[in-house]
């Protein structure tokens, strides 16, 4: 059976484990995932959303216009872009960045609830990086908010209230996660995140449920599937 080759720019390592699962449960053919970034053998990209920023001005300076265009994408049926929406809140200069005139002002986040009024503003910006206006058929963006630790809350504590209230608009998921009681605890961490893949995988229609974003992802990339 032939698979999906994806190619994934993240944050970071534990978001890659949190996207893996959720396409684990939105597709039912095989797919390898590919970390283009953060990248092991280019320590200078560094991680983080700034990270995500030095990739897509790489990308951008290649000339190609759109991500499909570029050569060194080619193997990939699809590359996601991923950016955690508490980045509408950041700064430039928050992390030593100096953007180009074309790139779009941060911060940039409005007012939470909705979440999507904020993840359109993030994409804006993150499409000036890119010195593209939209993403083509073979890209697509993963914007949770504020964070995928919301995804990551809404499969393993649904049943806790205070760890749900405002689940899209928290700026203090990691936190709550880690102040879960000891047996349920959730450290931000590959293996710890490793250890909680499989209930993102399995209540994954819980998470779509409770996250805009979530099925905002799902739908999107069935439309890219279509």
């Amino acid at each position: 059976m032939s698979r999906f080759e994806i190619g994934l720019v993240a944050e970071g390592s534990t978001d890659f484990v949190i996207i893996e699962a959720a396409l684990k449960a939105c597709l039912s053919k095989p797919f390898v995932l590919t970390l283009l970034q953060p990248e092991a053998t280019r320590p200078e990209m560094q991680g983080g959303w700034g990270g995500v920023y030095k990739w897509c001005r790489a990308m951008a300076a290649r000339g190609f216009g759109m991500l499909e265009a570029d050569p060194t994408l080619s193997r990939f049926d699809l590359v996601i872009i991923h950016i955690d929406a508490d980045v509408a809140g950041k700064r430039y200069s928050d992390i030593g960045l100096d953007p180009l005139e074309q790139a779009q002002p941060l911060p940039c986040a409005l007012f939470c609830p909705p979440p999507e009024a904020t993840v359109d503003a993030l994409q804006k910006v993150v499409l000036s990086w890119l010195g593209c206006r939209s993403l083509g058929r073979k890209s697509l963006f993963c914007i949770p908010s504020k964070a995928t630790e919301a995804w990551l809350a809404a499969a393993v504590a649904s049943d806790v209230p205070r760890i749900m209230e405002g689940l899209e608009c928290s700026l203090s998921m990691e936190e709550r996660l880690a102040s879960l009681p000891k047996k349920r605890r959730i450290r931000k961490s590959p293996r710890c995140y490793q250890e909680h893949a499989d209930e993102v995988r399995a209540h994954w229609p819980l998470i779509a449920d409770r996250c805009i974003q979530a099925r905002r992802f799902q739908r999107e990339l069935a439309e890219r599937f279509s």
